[in-house]
């Protein structure tokens, strides 16, 4: 069950930096509702009956001002962090363990949507736009806007997103 997959991940995000966190606990914090409604908008949609899968899109806006397409794809792992503000285009296509912070933006350019690979961190306020890749294992920083790929393991921060080097002292140039 991807829900049972989204709280598992939920638990090692919260686990990472101290005492370990519980099945229960990750169950009630911030973003989960928002994560148990998205999972039933694409269940429903998966079934084609995609009418009905928009009463828990609206569930969602509503409760927790966050905008999922009907029709987005993540894989297990998926992890709304803070829901508010996040809007995600029904084009999007994400692999498994992709974490969104609040206020992220994923949409469309031009009919072209981001693909995110496995092992994504997005941070507050970030912005993905267009037909980009995200690579296996790449974070974007807070605020940045992604207009071109990531590579996998990569780092990107700023407007427009940059890589950051290996010491983690500067950006790259484009």
């Amino acid at each position: 069950m991807s829900l049972l997959a989204d709280l598992r991940a939920k638990q090692a995000l919260y686990s990472q930096y101290g005492q370990k966190c519980s099945l229960l606990k990750a169950l009630l914090t911030d973003g989960t509702l928002a994560n148990a409604l998205y999972r039933a908008q694409a269940a429903l949609s998966r079934w084609h009956l995609a009418p009905l899968a928009l009463i828990p899109h609206w569930l969602n806006k509503v409760v927790n001002g966050c905008v999922i397409g009907v029709r987005a794809q993540f894989g297990p792992g998926f992890v709304l962090i803070h829901p508010i503000g996040v809007v995600i285009n029904s084009s999007t296509r994400g692999g498994r363990n992709v974490w969104v912070e609040s206020g992220v933006v994923i949409g469309d350019n031009k009919g072209l949507s981001p693909t995110l690979a496995d092992d994504i961190f997005i941070g507050s306020g970030a912005k993905i736009i267009g037909g980009v890749t995200l690579g296996a294992g790449a974070r974007v920083g807070a605020n940045a806007v992604v207009l071109h790929d990531v590579p996998a393991g990569a780092t990107v921060v700023g407007i427009p997103a940059r890589s950051l080097t290996r010491s983690g002292a500067k950006p790259e140039a484009d």
